[in-house]
């Protein structure tokens, strides 16, 4: 009960940050806002737990994360009632702050509360369940958006969240433990003034510079201040007793490795979550609920292949069925690169399938090895880094598709385009094979590094 309690509100936290895409289009037309615009209601979520999830993980250490799980889970619920309200954008960006804070508290504390309730023998699977709930919510939210959208205004994305995040809090409420382990120590205050100003300066200047053009002065100015910030961040957390980021775990290949595949696959996954909606709505004309049919081939493919994965993980060497997986998403974004306006549907879902399939198998065996590589002391600093590279695979993967789809739109059309171009669906098309190209190049690189994973733990088991 206490991994139900905890899972549904994780893959709550988690489908908001993907929920809101095929919505975009709808969106963008009842408030009356251009393309760009409407994505920050993706990106103002996804930017606000990267900004506040270690701080949160580090304040449940101090207070308890049961504590800081349930004031989250009220927050989130919150956000919500507000984000449905919302007739106006300004108002909209209000609510999905409120609700990406209490997001950031409750994926701070989960990993930590199962690694405290759960017996070391039972930890490995709970942990699993954990991931594949995350994975499951970060990709199946243009599915479920769309089959909401068919019958519903787009506010209910927001009302849905209100009875299971209830009946999420009663249960928790009901069957998490009341007194938990505390272990209070200084906040790293300098060092998250630090990481607040990198985050904000570097994903303001990528969000605003798809509007006046990154090569504005202010823009220059804010990317290069970012990278200053981000080096005296690092300086403090050398120093400093009690971090905001332990740097050491870094040195821990099989982690560092394991974490920056997997958010490069999350960066992947994203370049399609975003484009997708306005290719299946705006270009080919399909109804968003239709539309959420086929895109929920990803997700059902995913559940039904992770869980054949992880106990399969438990008899191969588990890198060699990441590296499968990544094989067959690459595959899937080669298909995605031969999407044009004449497209068959058949085509379309076969490579929306493919991609849940690589993903359900690279998912579970990355994320064991992610966690399993790394001694007990450090699971929470481990399953806190493992939530943020997750993010910011999500909010890059937004960022950079969004931003080479616009600048490449721009040059077909010969002018700055920040929308879709009503009645031009030749100028979106090629923005998105450009836009996918990168995809593609994304995931060959995660390939190459698992492969170097490969050969570098063979050399480990020879010495």
């Amino acid at each position: 009960m206490i991994l139900i309690s905890v899972g549904i509100f994780t893959l709550m936290a988690t489908l908001d940050g993907s929920i809101v895409n095929i919505a975009l289009p709808v969106i963008s037309k009842n408030l009356n806002i251009e393309m760009n615009m409407a994505e920050w209601v993706v990106s103002i979520y996804l930017v606000t737990i990267c900004i506040f999830l270690l701080m949160f993980g580090k304040i449940a250490d101090s207070i308890g994360k049961i504590k800081v799980f349930k004031i989250g889970s009220v927050m989130f619920i919150i956000g919500s009632i507000v984000c449905g309200l919302s007739d106006n954008l300004v108002m909209l960006l209000v609510g999905r702050v409120i609700q990406a804070t209490g997001a950031s508290m409750a994926m701070a504390t989960n990993n930590g509360i199962i690694t405290e309730t759960f017996p070391l023998r039972e930890r490995g699977y709970a942990l699993g369940y954990i991931g594949s709930f995350v994975s499951i919510g970060a990709i199946a939210g243009p599915g479920i958006g769309g089959l909401i959208l068919g019958h519903f205004h787009w506010s209910y994305i927001f009302w849905i969240n209100i009875p299971i995040g209830l009946v999420a809090l009663i249960l928790g409420y009901v069957n998490l433990p009341k007194v938990e382990k505390t272990n209070p120590v200084k906040f790293d205050k300098t060092g998250f003034a630090a990481y607040f100003v990198t985050l904000l300066l570097f994903f303001g200047a990528i969000f605003v510079g798809q509007s006046i053009g990154f090569t504005n002065p202010y823009i220059i100015v804010a990317f290069v201040a970012a990278i200053i910030f981000f080096g005296i961040f690092l300086t403090i957390e050398k120093k400093v007793t009690n971090p905001m980021i332990e740097l050491r775990i870094f040195r821990n290949h099989n982690f560092t490795l394991g974490l920056v595949a997997g958010f490069f696959i999350f960066v992947t996954n994203f370049f399609f979550n975003v484009i997708s909606p306005f290719y299946l709505e705006n270009a080919l004309g399909i109804a968003a609920s239709t539309a959420s049919y086929i895109l929920m081939a990803f997700p059902l493919v995913q559940v039904v292949v992770a869980p054949i994965s992880g106990k399969i993980s438990a008899k191969v060497n588990p890198i060699v069925l990441t590296i499968v997986g990544l094989v067959v998403i690459e595959l899937a974004q080669l298909g995605y690169l031969a999407f044009n306006l004449k497209t068959e549907i058949w085509f379309i879902l076969l490579c929306i399938g493919l991609n849940g399939l690589g993903n359900g198998l690279f998912q579970a065996p990355n994320n064991t090895m992610i966690m399993s590589s790394v001694e007990t002391k450090d699971l929470g600093i481990a399953g806190g880094l493992n939530a943020l590279s997750r993010n910011l695979g999500m909010i890059i993967g937004v960022s950079v598709s969004t931003t080479v789809l616009f600048l490449s739109m721009s040059k077909f059309y010969g002018k700055s385009v920040t929308t879709y171009v009503e009645g031009r669906p030749d100028i979106f098309i090629d923005g998105m094979r450009v836009t996918m190209s990168f995809a593609v190049v994304i995931c060959l690189i995660a390939i190459v590094m698992s492969v170097v994973r490969l050969i570098k733990s063979g050399r480990s088991s020879n010495e």
